[in-house]
């Protein structure tokens, strides 16, 4: 089904607060920030504190649960589902009657997986109160004068109705939250009583939070446009369900939404919701059709809404929820004024709490304290883009991508041996055929691109005279003729020459877990503070491969449905390759590398095509800081290649695990 026209109408974002907004905001919170009693504050005006304080108890902390009706019946059993809303909260400003900001984590994974790098779950009191949440929010953030809710999303741990993925059930369950906690909705103190719960200690100004899942929750809530939410953090998030399944027709796991809602939903979910998982199901055909379960899990087109600011967290070596997720949404937020900021990392799919713990958290308060409690602290002038070049060493951005960024459109053109051609700015012409191999994939190629193998397609740079940087997301238009009826292509760019980098196809992603630990708050005997550290992992390798992106040709003619191909008949088709920001060194090359089904994608074609490209209808084009004329610059004189490190085995050191759909390294 067609993606149907934007919205006319246009939703106000987010706007940076000015200075006097902020000293507003502030002066009502300054005894949050200075820790001072209401007795002892000074008579005159109070000056915004730079930062919130640690000043409340967390032990003494209110924890209380409360059931939000969603007004959703995804169960149809004639009653509306109730969503578990688990919140813990300074004591003392309760006492004084002072209205707290809140911080938010809605995810499925409370209770049938855990959450963070040690995989926590939710534990409770006799009394059903929460003792442990997960991760360091609670600690870190409640002491300072914020609440923090952990939702459980309907279907999942105590909450009522369906897991539906990313659909109205998720989505719509969180965002009663934030409508509870602006009085909009109705809160409950138990499951299915009467007694009703008021929200009326807080001030209704929400930061949502979260990674995979979590992250995708609080994109799909943001673009709502729901009033009261101030802020969202997603970390490695989804924003658009249809692109982490599959790729323009290609599949990208060997499971569909109903695995997943499968694998988090409660038991007594598993049996109440057939009809949702059928649903599922039904409409998320593994033919990689786009169909209309696909338009309602699309958040991207709904950026229009969202009012929030939004600071963005992903591994551009995420192979689990993939980069081509942030680059869309970042996008998608630019082209309507959304405040934004970005960290993007070397890892795959993991927390920054893992790879950059200490800059992180500090970089997380004073964000929260910016957008939550109104702080003027700088925050907002500060460069936009934080982004690691090398392992642990991060460079930052005013802008992002910068603004001399140009997209460059690079030719492949032959080289003196078949399947090794060459890249450049001029067009090339002739024809270059490769064989599908699909158990090969990206390091295979990656690894054999200057040998003629006949199942990949490579060209080359010329060796850089100068460091060349490419910023934003790629595309790859390629005219391929395929020999069979079905054919997969893939496209990557890398970089050849020897480097250091994260580890990020081993088990931990870019990090190993220490048997150390360093804590973040206090802690009481339910709920530790303290984490196991998590030291960089790295690898070294002569060649990486920064970008990718996969296809059915047989959606060359409409990107929501394939079909069946002619043999011997070109096709022109235009491959989306996932945003990154990386710089091919002085003395390294460029490539491009076109091949046919990835081996780490599933179902592959049941035929091993051949296919045959048409070089002089074939370019990249890529975001290159400085344009063609960077390009042309790099490229020019007399520079050598740099000399790869040899491998005792003659391939890179390290080979791609599929990742678990859903979120491996939760």
């Amino acid at each position: 089904m067609p993606i149907p026209d934007r919205r006319s109408h246009h939703r106000s974002p987010h706007r940076w607060r000015t200075l006097a907004v902020a000293v507003v905001t502030a002066l009502l919170s300054a005894l949050v920030a200075t820790g001072t009693t209401a007795s002892a504050a000074p008579a005159g005006p109070a000056k915004p504190a730079a930062e919130s304080k640690p000043v409340y108890s967390y032990a003494d902390a209110i924890r209380e649960s409360v059931w939000v009706d969603t007004r959703l019946d995804g169960d149809d059993n004639g009653r509306t589902d109730r969503v578990a809303v688990d919140i813990v909260r300074p004591r003392e400003l309760d006492t004084q009657g002072r209205k707290v900001p809140v911080i938010m984590d809605a995810s499925p994974y409370y209770s049938c997986c855990g959450r963070g790098n040690e995989s926590q779950k939710k534990t409770y009191d006799a009394d059903g109160n929460v003792v442990q949440m997960p991760l360091f929010y609670d600690n870190y953030f409640v002491p300072r004068g914020y609440a923090f809710v952990g939702v459980d999303l309907l279907g999942t741990n105590r909450s009522d109705g369906c897991v539906d993925v990313g659909g109205a059930y998720d989505i719509g369950s969180a965002k009663a939250v934030v409508d509870w906690l602006n009085g909009r909705a109705k809160g409950y103190t138990t499951r299915t009583g009467t007694e009703r719960a008021k929200a009326d200690w807080t001030n209704g100004r929400t930061g949502m939070i979260g990674k995979s899942y979590d992250g995708t929750v609080a994109n799909g809530v943001a673009a709502t446009g729901v009033e009261g939410l101030e802020t969202i953090v997603p970390i490695g998030g989804i924003s658009s369900w249809y692109d982490y399944y599959f790729q323009q027709g290609a599949p990208l796991y060997d499971s569909g939404p109903e695995w997943l809602s499968d694998y988090v939903e409660s038991p007594a979910a598993r049996e109440r919701c057939a009809a949702v998982q059928k649903r599922l199901v039904d409409e998320a055909p593994r033919t990689g059709d786009w169909t209309g379960l696909w338009q309602e899990r699309d958040y991207v087109k709904d950026a229009d809404n969202v009012r929030a600011s939004v600071f963005v967290v992903h591994g551009m070596q995420d192979l689990n929820v993939r980069a081509k997720h942030f680059g869309q949404w970042w996008d998608a937020l630019a082209e309507n004024g959304v405040d934004r900021k970005i960290w993007l990392a070397q890892t795959g799919h993991v927390d920054p709490f893992d790879f950059r713990r200490a800059d992180w958290v500090d970089t997380l308060h004073r964000w929260f304290d910016h957008e939550l409690l109104g702080y003027d602290n700088g925050i907002d002038r500060e460069p936009m883009a934080d982004i690691e070049r090398a392992p642990d060493r991060w460079t930052t951005d005013k802008v992002w991508p910068p603004r001399a960024t140009d997209t460059t459109a690079l030719r492949p053109a032959k080289g003196d041996k078949a399947g090794v051609g060459t890249l450049g700015l001029k067009s090339g012409s002739g024809k270059e055929t490769f064989t599908d191999d699909p158990a090969l994939g990206e390091l295979d190629w990656a690894d054999r691109i200057e040998r003629s193998t006949p199942e990949k397609a490579g060209f080359i740079s010329r060796p850089l005279g100068k460091d060349l940087r490419l910023s934003g997301s790629s595309k790859v238009t390629v005219t391929a003729t395929p020999t069979t009826s079905t054919a997969h292509l893939s496209a990557v760019l890398v970089d050849l020459g020897p480097a250091t980098i994260r580890d990020y196809a081993g088990a931990g992603e870019g990090i190993t877990t220490g048997t150390e630990r360093s804590c973040w708050g206090p802690s009481t005997t339910g709920d530790s503070s303290c984490f196991l550290n998590t030291p960089t992992a790295t690898t070294d390798v002569n060649s990486t491969v920064f970008s990718r992106g996969w296809a059915d040709l047989g959606t060359y003619a409409n990107p929501e449905h394939g079909t069946a191909l002619t043999p011997g008949k070109p096709y022109t088709l235009t491959i989306d390759l996932a945003a990154s920001d990386h710089v091919v060194p002085k003395g390294h090359r460029l490539a491009l590398i076109v091949a046919g089904t990835d081996k780490d994608l599933i179902d592959p074609p049941s035929t091993k095509p051949t296919l045959s490209l048409d070089l002089g209808r074939s370019a990249a084009r890529v975001p290159v800081v400085g344009g063609p004329a960077a390009f042309a610059a790099a490229t020019s004189g007399s520079a050598t290649a740099t000399p790869q490190k040899p491998a005792a085995d003659g391939v890179q050191p390290y080979r791609l695990d599929r990742p678990i759909p859903g979120g491996s390294n939760r």
